[in-house]
């Protein structure tokens, strides 16, 4: 079986890489797929679109721009893998997850223990949470295998 798996989240560290090495090593069919994730290039996606004074209307320009691929990828992919790290708070994660669970999307969070009370609804609707990549690819590949 083959599966298409949506990566938001947490920008700052490779986890991503992790979870598409880890499926490589394990033989998995998967695509993998992301949002832009070079913070500076996210930030800017709607600078073409007209200069602002304002940083809430260049945000709000740049969300709308990135929003794009997001809806696309997120309504493409069997599965959402949402990742919450320490440093941020990944608002646009939280909304990627209420997102996939309004498609009725199957979707894994990804996150430490210390941040379970903050992303109890989160998790509530998620069909499985996982603390590190390596859960995250052996619930791949019992998906894709068992």
């Amino acid at each position: 079986m083959s599966f298409s798996v949506y990566l938001s989240g947490e920008i700052h560290t490779d986890w991503r890489d992790e979870i598409a090495r880890g499926a490589k090593e394990a033989g998995l069919d998967v695509e993998f797929t992301a949002p832009v994730t070079d913070h500076p290039a996210s930030d800017a996606a709607g600078d073409h679109l007209g200069a602002n004074d304002s940083g809430f209307w260049r945000d709000h320009q740049s969300a709308k721009v990135n929003a794009i691929r997001t809806r696309h990828l997120i309504g493409k992919a069997d599965l959402v893998v949402v990742r919450f790290g320490d440093k941020y708070k990944q608002w646009n994660a939280a909304f990627d997850a209420g997102y996939a669970a309004a498609l009725g999307k199957p979707y894994i969070t990804l996150h430490d223990e210390d941040i379970v009370h903050p992303l109890k609804e989160v998790d509530a609707e998620a069909q499985a949470w996982c603390t590190t990549t390596d859960q995250v690819v052996e619930t791949l590949r019992y998906v894709l295998e068992a």
